[in-house]
């Protein structure tokens, strides 16, 4: 390990990086990174899949082949393993960094730190045993594993062998470029507004049902409904099913200099997520002022209970819900957190164990 007066080395392992994310790990990983290169007493590295890695001097690009994300995960691990050894830290990020932890730790000296972000049981429907068996790993063998909630902890400690501290991400503040989102779409009735991954974990089918419930109510309003994924398709022929496509807009993906402008200009955001182990859309939205209506979240151990308005993922709670959030007359009342203070705190970690 390095000399108390040398700087500490760290690597971080992530996946995606902004403007090109998948989710809000990408966000912290790079939220992360970036706090602790304003350290003096730090050496930080990130190792991300080339595909993904822009030439920057921190960023490390690793070939991962063709094939599926557990294939390119299992091919980036040896070389992250390699490189690890000369580090004191490697931090990984969910079960894709499990593997080039464990060899770093077993082969070397490095320290290896996990964070868990989620479990694939709370993400989809269905199940992985590679990615469970990458996940138990990345539980039960680091030196220090981390839950971004106190709920996320509990299920991981629930599902396996494992104590997991808890540090929460920061808030985030979306960027605005100004533009008129309402007069572009041509809206001009309240605006309800949803973005994240068209994935099952989402509840979009249910934010969808509750809309119709809500306008069937002699309520008026549009639906905006911005990010992609593999579930796009069925959720637009449902929202035509439903008979409510001129009220539900799908932008697709939301160029993230322009996201600030969509939660700006909606008079309600909705998260009606069915597992949601943080919850950085739910940040987004607060810092930009917007009223939220939100199920059970890991952003709810940091706020008051007025914050938010709760819903269930189910269509009459989300119908009521955006009924209240809308006749609410004030903003949200909330104490903020900023990612400088979650990489002190696991800043903290690194020195613990170093």
């Amino acid at each position: 390990m390095n000399d108390q007066n040398d700087k500490i080395k760290i690597l971080l392992t992530g996946w995606g990086y902004p403007p090109d994310i998948d989710g809000g790990l990408d966000i912290h990983v790079y939220h992360l990174l970036n706090e602790l290169r304003k350290r003096q007493d730090l050496e930080v590295k990130l190792a991300l899949p080339e595909e993904n890695a822009p030439a920057r001097e921190e960023i490390i690009p690793v070939e991962t082949g063709k094939g599926d994300m557990t294939w390119k995960a299992r091919k980036m691990s040896a070389e992250i393993a390699k490189k690890a050894q000369d580090f004191d830290v490697i931090h990984t990020h969910d079960w894709f960094g499990a593997e080039a932890g464990y060899k770093a730790s077993k082969y070397s000296e490095t320290i290896w730190i996990s964070t868990l972000h989620s479990l694939i049981s709370s993400r989809t429907h269905g199940t992985s045993e590679k990615i469970e068996k990458m996940e138990k790993v990345a539980s039960e063998e680091p030196d220090r594993l981390i839950a971004v909630s106190e709920g996320l902890r509990d299920d991981i400690e629930e599902t396996f062998d494992a104590e997991a501290s808890v540090i929460h991400n920061g808030f985030s503040k979306p960027s605005s470029t100004g533009k008129d989102v309402k007069e572009e779409l041509g809206i001009d009735e309240d605006m309800v507004f949803f973005v994240g991954r068209h994935a099952e974990q989402k509840g979009i089918e249910h934010l969808l049902y509750g809309f119709k419930k809500f306008l069937e109510n002699n309520n008026e309003a549009s639906l905006v409904i911005g990010g992609d994924g593999h579930m796009r398709e069925p959720l637009e022929n449902f929202a035509e099913l439903l008979g409510i496509e001129e009220k539900v807009f799908f932008t697709g993906f939301i160029p993230s200099e322009e996201l600030g402008d969509y939660y700006r200009e909606a008079e309600a955001f909705v998260s009606p997520s069915i597992n949601e182990p943080f919850g950085l859309t739910i940040t987004e939205a607060l810092e930009s002022g917007t009223k939220v209506l939100a199920t059970e979240s890991g952003v709810d151990e940091l706020l008051s209970s007025d914050a938010i308005t709760e819903i269930r993922p189910e269509s009459d709670s989300i119908a009521e819900g955006l009924e209240k959030a809308l006749e609410k007359d004030f903003l949200p009342d909330y104490e903020s957190r900023t990612w400088s203070e979650m990489a002190e705190e696991i800043l903290e970690v690194y020195r613990e164990i170093n």
